[in-house]
């Protein structure tokens, strides 16, 4: 069995090799390792401590967002390798497309594995985009795209505009609840899901990448509403675009239309998504 790599390892050689990369270099590559995990086990305290946070009751399914958090030390082993051209400190996540083949379950053991699969141009720097994929017994039955953001000053003209939204994707939709997020929400969910991001974790780590103040964890806001749907268990695909960042603590409004969410406040839309549901079982 592949041992689970030291996340605190990760994070550590991460925040050593991160000054001496440079993203937006010329002819910058993608290394080719696909770091994998063979029969993870679901451990209880973890997961029920995320399923809290997150908000999600009822099934003892796993949430459709979880495959990502057991997953997530693998990505920081791939994120943190020497040949990975973009510095793993300050990373933002900037969209998530995820597709959930099965229904799974805790006592499932998933086979993990991670990689990059692209490195493109973004208006505010360079963009990787990670794909994650999750077999049980040999069978595909969850994978995701993660788009990860590297901020550096570009070239007018250098980096393409930003893609105009879909039809409608920006308009308002129903207003469901509202949510007081406290300070403490970034140190809480990385405690529970191992993204130490500094910039979820103190006011002075975040100002150092650009923030004012510390921002909510991008998957921490999808798994949010997520956790707001019908039937969380049975949805099938899921597509979030974090358009931005969740200042904390604040206080923001959860909208829906049913396949449409968002999540907003006074000012701005911070996330939008769709999500779409398998049939119930009967």
């Amino acid at each position: 069995m592949t041992r689970t790599p030291s996340l605190p390892l990760s994070l550590a050689r991460g925040a050593a090799t991160s000054p001496f990369k440079r993203a937006g270099r010329p002819g910058a590559t993608l290394p080719s390792d696909r770091p994998r995990l063979s029969a993870v086990p679901v451990a209880p305290g973890p997961l029920a401590a995320y399923r809290r946070i997150c908000g999600f009751t009822g099934p003892d399914a796993l949430p459709v967002t979880y495959p990502h958090v057991l997953a997530f030390p693998l990505a920081m082993r791939l994120m943190t390798r020497r040949r990975f051209p973009l510095p793993v400190t300050g990373l933002v996540h900037t969209w998530i497309e995820i597709t959930a083949h099965e229904v799974l379950h805790p006592s499932d053991r998933l086979e993990l594995m991670v990689y990059a699969a692209e490195l493109s141009q973004h208006r505010r720097g360079t963009e990787v985009t990670v794909v994650t994929e999750a077999r049980r017994a040999g069978e595909l039955v969850w994978e995701s795209r993660s788009g990860y953001l590297s901020r550096h000053a570009t070239r007018t003209g250098t980096a393409p505009a930003a893609p105009a939204p879909p039809a409608g994707e920006t308009a308002s939709l129903p207003a469901v609840a509202e949510w007081r997020l406290p300070a403490d929400l970034g140190r809480r969910y990385g405690a529970a899901s191992g993204d130490r991001n500094p910039i979820h974790l103190y006011p002075l780590t975040a100002r150092l990448f650009g923030f004012p103040r510390t921002i909510a964890h991008g998957m921490w806001t999808v798994a949010r509403c997520l956790a707001e749907a019908p039937r969380p268990h049975l949805i099938h695909s899921v597509r979030a675009d974090f358009r931005a960042p969740v200042l904390l603590p604040g206080t923001v409004t959860y909208a829906s239309d049913g396949a449409a969410f968002q999540l907003r406040d006074r000012d701005r839309v911070h996330l939008t998504g769709t999500a779409a549901a398998r049939p119930a079982e009967r």
